[in-house]
């Protein structure tokens, strides 16, 4: 069975790892962790770290385009079922049953 771990307890392995208190193989003892998987972490915060503060700018223009494209989506749909709604009238389809 695999071990996982909470992201608290990774930051708290990688900023001590970064901030070089102990060496890894000491934290790695101390923690239960085994050193690869803690310089894997290391290494995937360290080649995030450029992207953080970059994300939630994106996140925000993504969820406005995504507003967007719904809303123009919903006012399509309802001009549809208007169109629709008039054709089966014209047609004499409307809510008779045959």
């Amino acid at each position: 069975m695999r071990k996982s771990y909470t992201a608290n307890f990774k930051t708290k392995q990688v900023l001590t790892l970064l901030r070089e208190e102990k060496t890894l193989t000491e934290l790695a003892s101390e923690s239960g962790v085994h050193p690869n998987q803690l310089r894997n972490w290391r290494d995937l915060v360290l080649q995030q770290m450029d992207t953080l503060f970059e994300k939630k700018e994106e996140t925000a223009q993504l969820r406005a385009a995504h507003a967007a494209e719904r809303e123009e989506l919903y006012a399509e749909i309802g001009r549809l079922s208007t169109q629709l709604t008039w054709l089966k009238k014209k047609a004499g389809l409307g809510s008779e049953s045959r």
